[in-house]
């Protein structure tokens, strides 16, 4: 059974029985993201970012799984239906193993907190269901991976948390997770905002009195 044939099959199951599945059915050790674009269709943003987002967590990984958050996260904004992944993005992979840690019948922290978020999960239509939410999504997931690829301490989690949430509502077209989804990943991009913004400042602070400092020697 192909990639395809088990998306068609379970397309309401939820997001981590139905990774599970593609994982264990699917040949070879890596699959990759285009693989994965083209097997879950309209479905395929959410369920794309959500597995760019976790690994994006691990320290040393959130700028090579940031980029293509970024181009996810624009062409949502620009109004994509699907995604349309470059050939260098599109051949990018995840091992079928960390795919497998993903599912509900995985013990591992992440299966168990996907888990319990699961359960508020389900299909509710509503406002943030439209296109118009789409595109909001969109922008936000773009400025969130622009906050995992910039580097800066604790900067990583808020927004990718809220990016997570957004995902999983994107993926059950569960209007309300959504919301709350944009609402979290609007305060995680606040907050690594005035993070980096507070960095900046005061290495702009510590280059003009280091400067000072020469001027004053010479």
């Amino acid at each position: 059974m192909t990639i395809e044939d088990l998306a068609a099959e379970h397309p309401a199951a939820p997001i981590s029985r139905l990774v599970a599945e593609v994982a264990t059915q699917c040949p070879g050790e890596r699959i990759t993201l285009g693989e994965m674009s083209e097997a879950f269709g309209d479905r395929a943003f959410g369920l794309l970012i959500l597995l760019l987002c976790l690994p994006g967590l691990l320290p040393g990984m959130a700028s090579v799984f940031g980029t293509p958050m970024l181009i996810l996260g624009v062409q949502m904004g620009l109004g994509f239906r699907k995604p349309k992944l470059p050939g260098f993005i599109a051949r990018q992979s995840l091992r079928r193993t960390d795919l497998l840690r993903l599912s509900a019948g995985s013990d591992t922290r992440i299966s168990r907190a996907i888990g319990k978020i699961e359960r508020w999960v389900r299909p509710r239509p509503g406002p943030f269901t439209g296109p118009h939410a789409d595109k909001a999504v969109g922008w936000l997931t773009a400025y969130a991976a622009l906050m995992l690829i910039l580097p800066g301490p604790g900067t990583n989690g808020p927004p990718a948390f809220g990016t997570i949430v957004m995902a999983l509502g994107l993926v059950e077209n569960d209007s309300k997770v959504i919301g709350l989804g944009m609402a979290l990943t609007f305060l995680g991009n606040l907050f690594a905002t005035v993070v980096l913004g507070a960095l900046f400042w005061y290495g702009l602070e510590g280059v003009a009195y280091l400067w000072g400092q020469f001027g004053s020697g010479s």
